[in-house]
């Protein structure tokens, strides 16, 4: 009986601490942040655009009702404020839900911000607020503004946030002249010595106005959409300059964020006739301090398959796959050099030189560090050893080429 007593007050006690759904928060009342767009007013406060999910929309594929009339599959809310905190409480006002940001995983930063303002003082609300996860990518609208950006309907993905987010990874993976970096990141990399980092970039392309219509998602070809576009360069959170092309790829190379893409060399006379296609990569960075001057060595190491030949060449040739191989990489050390001379010319060590060598070199890193920025990087002397090999050729050893120039002899 005394056992029966002591478990039926143990139970009467854990069903009273219990907390139940104190903490329940209800679909209906909740309004569903997908990205958030973040401006400068000209007046000086921000601008605030959230990209807000309508969910019967997004799952009843956009149909048309009884009347024929369609809706979006996003609805966009705005307001301005001081910061970023009262400009939320702000588009609180205008909806009759409560603004839920634990599902935001996109955020736009206008350029006008980005370059005035800089990214530091809108960094804490994000970071501070437990809601908001810091898993969310991070990006700089380029030249135009976030809330255009964040307006803007997309085809094919019907959530605009997500087009971005997919675009971003898929573009990462095979072109490599954009990167995907999360809040989390970004903070990091503001944090590290120097305070230089980069950011992806995306554009709206075509007619903002007629991007955010309906219209616009009922053509095959859209007259506006969304566009992932080079490179922003931050130095100590302000947007400095913009990447492209090959000093974009250079740069993600030697961060080590290459996952694949197309180098293009000369042959026979022809431009661009060879294409290789990257399948594995590396990139090491060292650092040496001597007679109180650092030296940084890149080591970059690359295999890839031969993707296209656009002239008669024998690939059976060991010797041609030899020379192939130092072409790509002359071309490889080409884009290096030009991303690193280019961030010399802006004095911003967006490869973490600087982080390399306070690793590797502390009580040196201690003299220089004061100065690195200004007097250092820009001046730093950087040895790039790259190492690149042929694996495959594809389901065809000769080119389809090289078998019609045999058969007119």
């Amino acid at each position: 009986m005394k056992r029966k007593g002591l478990f039926l007050l143990l139970m009467m006690t854990i069903t009273v601490l219990l907390s139940s759904c104190w903490s329940k928060k209800e679909l209906t009342d909740l309004a569903i942040v997908s990205a958030i767009g973040i401006d400068k007013t000209k007046d000086g406060r921000y601008h605030l655009t959230l990209q807000i999910i309508n969910p019967g929309n997004v799952a009843g594929g956009m149909q048309g009702g009884g009347g024929g009339t369609q809706s979006p599959p996003v609805t966009i809310y705005s307001a301005s404020g001081d910061n970023i905190v009262e400009a939320s409480r702000r588009a609180s006002s205008k909806i009759s839900r409560r603004l839920y940001y634990a599902h935001a995983n996109l955020i736009v930063i206008g350029e006008k911000l980005a370059r005035e303002n800089g990214l530091n003082p809108l960094i804490d609300a994000m970071d501070r607020d437990p809601e908001f996860r810091n898993t969310a990518t991070m990006v700089i609208a380029n030249h135009s503004t976030a809330a255009d950006f964040v307006k803007t309907l997309t085809p094919v993905d019907k959530i605009p946030a997500n087009k971005v987010l997919k675009t971003l990874e898929f573009t990462q993976r095979e072109w490599g002249e954009n990167i995907k970096l999360t809040l989390q990141e970004v903070i990091k990399k503001l944090r590290s010595p120097g305070e230089q980092t980069i950011v992806g970039g995306f554009r709206v392309v075509g007619n903002h106005k007629q991007a955010q219509m309906l219209e616009n998602l009922q053509k095959s070809a859209p007259e506006a959409t969304l566009r992932a576009s080079g490179i922003a360069v931050l130095k100590q959170g302000k947007l400095v300059d913009w990447l492209y092309g090959e000093k974009a790829r250079g740069t993600i190379w030697i961060l080590d964020k290459i996952q694949g893409t197309d180098i293009n060399i000369d042959w026979g006379g022809e431009k661009e006739a060879i294409a290789y296609q990257t399948v594995r990569q590396k990139t090491q960075i060292s650092a040496q301090v001597k007679n109180g001057q650092p030296y940084i060595s890149v080591h970059a190491r690359v295999e890839g398959d031969i993707a296209e030949i656009e002239v008669p060449v024998d690939i059976t040739n060991p010797k041609v796959i030899t020379k192939i191989e130092q072409l790509l990489r002359t071309e490889i050390e080409k884009e290096l050099k030009k991303a690193i001379e280019h961030a010399q010319k802006n004095k911003a060590d967006i490869f973490g030189f600087g982080e390399v060598v306070h690793r590797s070199r502390p009580n040196q890193w201690k003299k220089i560090k004061s100065e690195w920025s200004d007097v250092y990087f820009p001046k730093l002397k950087v040895d790039i050893t790259v190492e690149a090999y042929v694996r495959r050729a594809g389901l065809r050893n000769k080119s389809f080429l090289s078998g019609i120039k045999e058969n007119q002899k």
